[in-house]
């Protein structure tokens, strides 16, 4: 009987033994899946703020960039051929630096991406030499033609511009597959 007794405490003994190796397995399994998570869950957040700070920067040259082309309605307004022929020489000088800026800017957001987003920033970025080129060929010449090629030039970039916001958006909102 001795014995007996001697066996069940053995089998008790490996039994707990055995049960709490189990559950120290499911417990590591389960802080390494919550560990891989969060570093999962940071490593989006920082690529998602990465990615907003250079969006941001590249919309905030885009716009610098815009508040010296809407003083062409400063050179509308100007009474005679040499102030006008002066706001765009003084503009032309002004957007040079602007698209300079905002050709850093498109670098940053390549490196963050995604290949959409800066696609349209590179084209944003393209749309806005043209209106460069196009502004300088306004000085100088009255004629309808090339302010027209100018005017359609600047409704490129603006439309470059929307979707560059609209990708940078969509690469910014969380979808249940990030979380």
């Amino acid at each position: 009987m001795a014995n007996s007794g001697l066996w069940v405490g053995i089998l008790t003994a490996l039994t707990a033994l055995g049960a709490s190796y189990i559950t120290a397995r499911a417990a590591l399994r389960a802080a390494l899946v919550q560990a891989r998570t969060a570093a999962r869950a940071d490593a989006l957040r920082e690529q998602r703020d990465r990615r907003r700070s250079a969006y941001r920067e590249m919309m905030g040259c885009a716009h610098a960039f815009s508040a010296i082309t809407w003083q062409i309605d400063d050179v509308d307004a100007a009474q005679d051929r040499d102030r006008r022929n002066r706001l765009l020489e003084q503009m032309y000088e002004r957007i040079g630096p602007a698209i300079g800026d905002m050709n850093r800017a498109m670098h940053e957001v390549r490196l963050d991406g995604p290949a959409e987003v800066s696609a349209a920033a590179d084209r944003v970025r393209d749309m806005a030499r043209r209106v460069q080129s196009l502004l300088k060929a306004l000085i100088g010449d009255d004629s309808d033609r090339r302010r027209g090629d100018y005017d359609a030039a600047y409704q490129d970039f603006r439309e470059a511009y929307i979707s560059f916001i609209g990708l940078a958006r969509g690469a910014l909102e969380v979808t249940d597959e990030d979380r």
